[in-house]
């Protein structure tokens, strides 16, 4: 039940035109300059994102003049993630935008960040999904979104609780920027403290002084390969061990696997660095479980008097360097000598625990920027979901 006061209305009703964008072919009407456009990748969930904006050249654009976009009005994705939306800010009025459906609301009926906040809601999406056409390719079209129903306030409360919805989208907005910056922040670290570049102190409070020592990776820690079992003995109902095949089976850097198996072929250990060796090569996780690896996977573990935090920080850094460890070439897998071979600088046993812990407290920051980020979007979640729905009204 809505609010006696809410005017239930399709989306239709409430909008002067909705239209698809230009359909047609643009890559040889591109330029570096003229009028600019907005595709699929610019659309995101409430904002338009103008790190990769195309421009066309004018001539093209004139012939497409009637889809010129005003500020104010909604994009919303066809294919890909049909339904996602955005409203066009003021820098983008006389802009185009290349197969969205484009909303221009009825001026004085509704506003359009509380429209697009609507469609983005779960239930907009539940609506778009439960319509979409095609098969493989999901998409939604015209006809669909014109008969969304929406609850509709009064202006005023539709100002209002788009309002209290902005105040989140800053807070989560925020955190996004804190966490990137934590990102950023961690990686010089590691190019600084994993090559020696910065050395911290030790215990007496003077800097760490010695030269490192080059080895090969067998040298520091063992290598297990993952060794597949055989289907047949995969279940869901906890036989054996949990079974870690590849990235499939790793989740924010943790092992998440999906299966067991009873035949338990090569097994990891609780605190062991996970190494995919299969296209993505070097993926690096933690295990979290006692489990049995299949062949996309090398469990990895220091040897005694070194340090098994720093080894995994280290193997994080090298991560991206695979590509060019292998020469350039495009690799689908590693092989055990290819790990073990594998050259890296190490300092002394002490040295590398105090990086190791100061990299650590850093990833622990970022988790926790995150959980906050994850925190807010759920609280934002449930709020849309009361006062989009007027089960929670707001005061104007």
């Amino acid at each position: 039940m809505v609010p006696k006061d809410w005017n239930p209305v399709y989306l239709n009703d409430i909008a002067d035109k909705i239209m698809v964008g230009i359909a047609s072919a643009a890559t040889h009407a591109y330029a570096d300059n003229g009028i600019r456009m907005l595709r699929n990748l610019n659309i995101k969930e409430g904002f338009i994102d103008d790190s990769d904006i195309l421009f066309v050249n004018e001539e093209y654009e004139l012939q497409h003049k009637n889809k010129r976009l005003k500020a104010g009005d909604i994009l919303t994705v066809r294919t890909g993630y049909p339904g996602l939306s955005a409203v066009v800010p003021k820098k983008y009025d006389n802009a185009q935008c290349f197969t969205s459906l484009i909303t221009r609301l009825k001026e004085d009926v509704a506003l359009p960040d509380y429209i697009c906040r609507f469609i983005n809601s779960e239930y907009g999406k539940k609506y778009i999904s439960s319509g979409e056409a095609g098969g493989a390719q999901k998409n939604v079209n015209a006809s669909i979104l014109k008969k969304m129903l929406i609850p509709l306030p009064p202006l005023s409360e539709q100002r209002k609780i788009a309002k209290i919805l902005s105040t989140w989208d800053k807070a989560i907005s925020t955190t996004e920027r804190l966490i990137e910056n934590s990102k950023q922040q961690k990686k010089a670290l590691m190019q600084q403290l994993l090559t020696g570049k910065k050395r911290l102190l030790d215990d007496s409070g003077k800097p760490f002084e010695g030269a490192w020592e080059e080895v090969k990776l067998s040298k520091v820690a063992d290598a297990v390969m993952g060794s597949s079992p055989k289907s047949s003995s995969y279940n869901e109902s906890s036989e054996g061990l949990p079974l870690i095949q590849g990235n499939a089976d790793i989740k924010n850097r943790k092992s998440a696997p999906r299966i067991y198996t009873s035949e338990v072929t090569k097994k990891c250990s609780v605190g062991d660095i996970l190494l995919s060796v299969r296209a993505p090569v070097g993926t690096i996780a933690k295990s979290e479980h006692v489990a049995c690896i299949g062949r996309g996977i090398s469990a990895i573990s220091a040897k005694k008097h070194h340090v098994q935090e720093y080894l995994y920080q280290w193997l994080l850094w090298f991560e991206p360097r695979w590509e060019k460890y292998s020469q350039g070439s495009t690799f689908e897998a590693v092989n055990s000598n290819d790990i073990k071979s594998l050259y890296l600088i190490v300092p002394t046993y002490t040295e590398q625990a105090k990086i190791a812990s100061v990299l650590s407290n850093a990833d622990q920051e970022i988790e926790l920027l995150e959980q906050q980020l994850a925190d807010l979007k759920q609280e934002k979640k449930a709020l849309m979901q009361q006062l989009l729905t007027g089960k929670k009204r707001v005061k104007i």
